[in-house]
């Protein structure tokens, strides 16, 4: 079963008196544990796209299912334990809190959880993610004490605390020099094969497309193509 699957999803925002057509009928699935990206011009969609994954907004028609389910059929509060629950995020700025050291930016998601989980299993989560994004030696330092590829693997570490099965990357590299970019690349692959964690980027970068294993090609708010391990399969217009 798909763990992300967008079924005719279109998407229209309200602009005054104008009618903005975001998404036009945009249909694909994800399997569980893929490294996937979506790519196209700005305008194309992406970012609407991983609204409606992330839970954040709605469709207009068309459904978005996570792990089976239907989200436009889900409450707030179910909504609000989804994303908590199943949803890992990581922004091109990073939003660390800047108030907080690593290891606290990390832990953070994790006190706004329900369950308790007992205090010596979560340091030693948090041990291990710090030492697996390679800040081993920083942890008690605050973001401005941190370079920008830095920041961003703390981003990393704060996504995966709550072992989501889903981790949204929003031009993850956008920010960042092509080395540090490449080995944040990297770490992401790393964690992504160690704990089987589905990431789904939405990117310019062709960096990013080059080493996912599905790459979902946006225009105008439609699919235009889909590949799978460099076999291509043009859709042109045919989720329209």
């Amino acid at each position: 079963m798909a763990i992300v699957e967008l079924e005719n999803v279109r998407k229209v925002y309200t602009l005054g008196k104008t009618e903005v057509h975001a998404l036009k009928g945009v249909s694909f699935q994800i399997a569980p544990g893929e490294f996937a990206s979506i790519i196209g011009p700005s305008g194309s969609g992406k970012s609407t796209i991983l609204n409606l994954i992330g839970c954040i907004d709605q469709p207009t028609s068309g459904v978005v299912r996570i792990n089976g389910t239907a989200t436009s059929g889900m409450s707030d509060r179910q909504l609000t334990a989804l994303r908590h629950q199943t949803l890992g995020f990581i922004f091109q700025s990073f939003n660390l809190i800047p108030v907080l050291n690593v290891y606290e930016n990390i832990e953070f998601p994790l006190l706004l959880g329900k369950t308790p989980v007992p205090k010596s299993e979560v340091r030693d989560w948090i041990t291990y993610l710090v030492e697996q994004v390679g800040l081993g030696d920083h942890i008690i330092h605050r973001p401005n004490e941190l370079s920008g590829g830095q920041r961003q693997r703390v981003a990393i570490a704060r996504a995966l605390v709550t072992r989501p099965a889903i981790v949204l990357a929003d031009e993850p590299t956008a920010n960042l020099d092509s080395k540090t970019g490449q080995s944040i690349l990297e770490l992401m692959k790393k964690m992504n094969e160690e704990l089987n964690t589905t990431f789904i980027f939405s990117t310019h970068d062709s960096t990013i497309v080059g080493i996912t294993d599905h790459v979902i090609r946006l225009l105008d708010g439609m699919v235009v193509e889909e590949r799978y391990q460099g076999k291509s399969s043009e859709t042109e217009g045919a989720m329209s």
